[in-house]
Order: C-alpha cells, then structure tokens, then sequence
C-alpha cells in the first residue's frame, strides 16, 4: 500500500469542478493582478481569523518580510525568534539587515519558549516573532507580556496555523503583525504560492497594503520604497473555494491526530502535545522519537511517506554562522531536529491507510526490541 505524506489528489478530486468554475470566471474577467475575488478573499480572511485587516500578498515570505518593513526594521534591529523553523522567518530578518536573535524552544510543544526570552532581550530588541510550528499557537500571554513591557512588536508567523485558537483568540490576530502562507502543503492551500498580512492596526494595514505595490498608493507615485508582492487574482479565486471546507477539513485532521494518539500510545513514539489552552489544526502531524532516520527509512520502504521539519535548527545553517552559535547553544531545538518525524495526516486519508501507517510503526518497534 502506498500513503502519501499528502495527497492534493486526492482534495482536488472533491472540489474539481468548482475550482475550474473559479479559474474560468478569472479568466473571463482578464483582471489577474489584485482583482475582485482578491479583495473579497481578504474580507472574508479577516472575518475567518478575527482581524480587522488581511493583505493579501505573493508569499507566506512576503508577508514576513512586508510585516518587517512595516515596522521600520532595519540595519542595527535584532529581532527575537526560534531556531526551529522554516527558513524564512530568519531570512526575512536578514534580508532588511537585521540580526536574529535565537530563543531555544520548549521541548513539548517545539514552540518558542517564553521563559528564556527576556534574557535575550537588549536595547535593540524591535520585535518577536513566535512561530505557531505544526499547528500549535505558541504562550502568546506569556510573550504578549514581555513584548508590552519592553515596548517591542509582536510578528505571528502562523504560517502552519490557520484557524488555530489560542484562549478563543485565533492565530495571527494576536500580536501586532500576523502572517498567513497559502503554500499547496498548509491546510489551505493555493496552486502556487501566495500569502497575507493580518493585523488590527489600520496604520499596519495601509503601511502593508502601500508596501506590496512597491510603495505605491496612487500608481506611478511612490511614498516609500516598497517590494512587487501582489496576491495573484487566480490564487484568491482557488483559495476562495477551498475556504467553504477549511471548518470540516480542520475537524477531520483533528479526528485523525485524535486516532493516531490513540494508537500509538504504549509505544516509543511521543506523540504531539497540544496545551489545554490550545486548538491545534495539526498542519503537520509530527511524533518524536529515538532513532528516527531508522524509522523513516523502513516507513519509506513499505510505502509511507514522511518528512522531517526541520533537520537542522536555524543557528546551525551555513549561512548564519556568522552569527557564532555553536552547537550545543540551542539543545532542546537540535534534539528536536534529530527526533522529530511528519507522518500522513490529511483530511482525505482512509481509515486503511492510516491503519496501515500505524501498523508499521509498531512492527518498526517489534522487529527492533525482539533482534535485541
């Protein structure tokens, strides 16, 4: 049996013909940069993540970085986040200049851990950006409270959250800034890349909105040096038809990670850990575990597919060393990246294959402790 670690197939079956139908109305219009569908699926967004304002732009990168330029950061900044992440958090900080300062997660959650962020906080410290890692909202009160005291700004990456709840408040409409990626692997997916800005400050918003057409509110006149990160009409009109099922896609991802915890307790295997103040949309399923590259490899060769997020933490890429992290300065991120395994989980899965996935699992274990 062959299982996926995600099969868009198998989605896009179920919604083919209303995709097409949005695609064809795009095209009859002719309008394919910032049209109509764009500007209503930013209302509806806003509505959905309880912000009074969504900017839709190019990428889940672009709504970092516009989110930075909004907030003037620059050469001299140092801005706070977690090593355990994708890239493009860190990128976008030195992209404008920047430096990132790392905080080490909290081992069950992966998120940031808030306990030892203060100590990294200097005179230069402009902003925060906790990521909300597979699905998860980081201890928002926690660094709510800090970033107010110390009078730094606020930047969700909820690249990997959309509509997870945090104490009744939603991913990215918490902080100052929130940022939204449409990738085709999140739980609303566009067919390309395509991104937004949310937040609740109307001065944030129109600095956004002004930022992604190169500065630019009236055409051709230009009151600040922006970037071309504009949400392509015919990603908005996709994503338009994929909103109509995120409620029931968001419930069936959490009745399958409810199933897998179920059958996988009594096993080496740590399953996610969801804080009792949060919903998890479990974007990513992820176990954790002893000896995962072994693991991964018999998954692989019976079919499953899987994938590690992230193999190596931030402060450890090439790129960065000039940052002069050693390893060992981030334990908790760098065990992380050595146990940590995706497996399948998508609102399509069969009761079969998910069966099949967690069969393997426990004859990986089997096989391992009786050749001992």
């Amino acid at each position: 049996m062959k299982v996926p670690l995600l099969d868009l197939q198998a989605q896009y079956s179920t919604i083919k013909n209303e995709v097409q139908q949005a695609i064809d109305a795009v095209l009859a219009s002719q309008n394919f940069i910032l049209g109509g569908q764009v500007e209503e699926l930013e209302a509806r967004m806003s509505h959905f993540c309880k912000a009074k304002a969504a900017i839709g732009v190019a990428s889940g990168t672009d709504a970092l970085l516009l989110s930075l330029m909004a907030l003037d950061i620059g050469k001299g900044d140092e801005v706070i986040t977690t090593p355990y992440t994708f890239f493009a958090t860190v990128g976008s900080i030195v992209r404008l200049g920047a430096t990132p300062v790392f905080v080490d997660i909290d081992p069950k959650t992966f998120n940031i851990d808030p306990a030892k962020i203060e100590e990294k906080i200097t005179p230069r410290t402009r902003a925060i950006i906790p990521v909300h890692l597979f699905g998860q909202v980081a201890d928002m009160d926690a660094i709510l409270g800090l970033a107010r005291r110390y009078n730094i700004a606020i930047v969700e990456d909820a690249a990997q959250a959309l509509g997870a709840v945090y104490k009744g408040q939603v991913a990215g409409s918490i902080g100052d800034l929130g940022i939204l990626s449409f990738y085709p692997s999140k739980n609303l997916g566009a067919y390309g890349d395509a991104g937004m800005v949310l937040t609740n400050n109307e001065e944030l918003a129109e600095k956004v909105s002004i930022l992604r057409v190169h500065g630019s509110k009236t055409r051709y006149y230009h009151t600040m040096v922006g970037i071309n990160s504009r949400l392509d009409t015919l990603q908005a009109a996709i994503l338009l038809v994929k909103l109509n099922y995120i409620d029931q896609w968001r419930q069936r991802r959490r009745e399958i990670a409810r199933l897998y915890d179920k059958d996988l307790q009594n096993t080496p295997v740590t399953c996610p850990y969801v804080c009792k103040q949060n919903d998890s949309v479990y974007t990513y399923y992820v176990i954790r575990t002893k000896g995962r590259d072994t693991l991964k490899d018999y998954l692989t060769e019976a079919g499953i597919g899987t994938a590690v997020y992230y193999p190596l933490p931030m402060h450890m890429q090439e790129c960065l060393r000039y940052l002069n992290y050693r390893e060992g300065s981030m334990p908790e991120a760098e065990g992380a990246s050595r146990e940590t395994l995706a497996i399948p989980l998508y609102p399509e899965i069969t009761e079969e294959q998910r069966g099949y996935v967690v069969e393997n699992i426990k004859r990986f274990f089997s096989s391992k402790f009786s050749s001992r």
